[in-house]
């Protein structure tokens, strides 16, 4: 009871990390609208290179964004138990980290002629979609570099310069596409590949702005982040990397389900491919909400573990599962009673909007699975448990909703072949399973961390930060 008397404020606190947090989320998906949109005005083959080329390029940069968002609790860690001394040293080896996978992403994108060679693509599509990644991967430094500030920032629950600096990149996005893609002055037409040079330059920017910001800002300044230079420390280092690395392939795990998928309804028909993607591009919009939440309440938890308020860890997780589910029903409600006007508004083809308005009920139930096995995510994060995560939402995405989902889409095995719909059939029963299975786990750690780390409350000097 005593933990809920602080509802008010702590649900105060969620909601002003959480709004900084989803609009830099918004402003990351309009930049990939951008260069679609702007890509497209010039061919379909050009618009399909970035198509491919982004395929290739957002897996790859899973490992650094996984393996700099461990930071976030680390940090955040640290900030409740006041142990601020400790987090440049920190940053840095989380900087160590994230430059190796930073490699690993550049060797992903050096084999990609590998990979189109061994898929058949058209030599003009092959030709631009390489391009494309070979501008883009001189934007990887500055993926690194900006991930891992970010981090640092969100770590201390301080959200602002995400938001900022995204809006920034937005705005720099669109006319640096409009100078590549389409030529301006002594600079050629770069075409598909020009969204390449433009987001490698909008990256070095956002790294750029975001470092500015941390090296002149006061709340920063006692920190001393790169007034010293700590050398890697292997045991640090590695500490980032176990608790990264999972991170990043549950991340994999989820992206490549969704690819997964596409592949699998692709030879059923353009309508079907079409209605898919409709309902999954309204449900990436909405799942916007839970994971900034699910991001909010890492840095809420490790902030009250790290000055050993568990209480206040477990209401931070209440709060922001009871937030997100409303959020989550109220949509799915517009999703299932509005799913054919939504429709309307990608297509006027009427198969299209019937059968997408069909999928998105599917995807309103889904829409709560997700949710809810999205802040679990979060939570276990700022407690951070990220290994049993990595297991359960392999087993819960591929040997169980992707194989279910093909036998209910292409079999005749337990009900006739549904198409599209059975594949989303799959997604519910495996984020669903993965719901329960991550909030088993969120119990047995909560309960094994208040028997091994009584509650020391600290003063609470942090929070007027917030």
């Amino acid at each position: 009871m005593h933990a809920w008397a602080n509802w008010w404020p702590e649900s105060i606190k969620l909601a002003k990390l959480t709004g900084p947090i989803l609009i830099a989320q918004l402003t990351h998906m309009l930049m990939s609208v951008a260069d679609t949109v702007m890509a497209g005005q010039v061919g379909a083959v050009h618009l399909a290179a970035v198509s491919v080329g982004a395929s290739i390029w957002i897996p790859s940069t899973l490992l650094i964004f996984g393996l700099a968002l461990a930071l976030a609790p680390i940090i955040s860690h640290f900030d409740g138990a006041g142990k601020q001394s400790r987090m440049a040293n920190m940053v840095q080896q989380g900087l160590y980290a994230s430059i190796l996978g930073g490699l690993l992403c550049l060797a992903v994108i050096l084999c990609a002629p590998y990979v189109l060679g061994a898929m058949d693509v058209a030599d003009d599509l092959r030709t631009i979609t390489l391009d494309y990644l070979f501008y883009l991967s001189f934007g990887i430094p500055a993926f690194v570099l900006y991930m891992v500030l970010r981090n640092f920032c969100e770590g201390l629950s301080h959200t602002m310069p995400s938001l900022v600096i995204g809006v920034i990149g937005l705005l720099v996005n669109i006319p640096a596409n409009y100078v590549f893609i389409y030529g301006m002055g002594d600079i050629p037409a770069f075409g598909g590949a020009g969204c390449g040079i433009a987001t490698a330059l909008v990256l070095w920017v956002m790294a750029f702005g975001l470092m500015g910001y941390v090296l002149m800002a006061k709340r920063f300044k006692h920190i001393a982040l790169f007034s010293q230079w700590h050398p890697p420390n292997w045991d640090d280092t590695w500490y980032v990397i176990r608790l990264g690395f999972p991170i990043a392939t549950a991340m994999f795990f989820e992206v490549s389900l969704f690819a997964a998928a596409a592949l699998v309804i692709a030879p059923l028909g353009a309508t079907m491919v079409a209605s898919h993607q409709i309902a999954l591009n309204i449900s990436s919009l909405v799942y916007m909400v839970p994971l900034s939440l699910s991001m909010a309440v890492t840095l809420r938890v490790g902030f009250a573990l790290g000055s050993g308020n568990q209480q206040n860890a477990m209401l931070s997780h209440k709060l922001a599962t009871l937030y997100g589910m409303t959020f989550a029903a109220v949509n799915g409600l517009i999703m299932y009673l509005a799913g054919a006007w939504l429709a309307s508004l990608y297509t006027d083809d009427q198969a299209v909007i019937q059968l997408a308005a069909t999928l998105m009920g599917l995807a309103a139930v889904f829409t709560i699975s997700d949710t809810f096995q999205a802040i679990a995510i979060g939570t276990l994060r700022g407690y951070k448990d990220t290994k049993v995560v990595m297991g359960i939402t392999f087993v819960s995405y591929w040997p169980l909703g992707l194989s279910v989902g093909i036998i209910l889409s292409l079999t005749d095995w337990i009900v006739p072949a549904m198409g599209a719909a059975g594949m989303w059939v799959g997604f519910i029963l495996g984020l669903s399973v993965a719901a329960v299975l991550l909030t088993w786990r969120l119990v047995v750690v909560s309960r094994r961390y208040r028997q091994q780390h009584p509650d020391k409350p600290k003063p609470d000097a942090a929070e007027g930060a917030l």
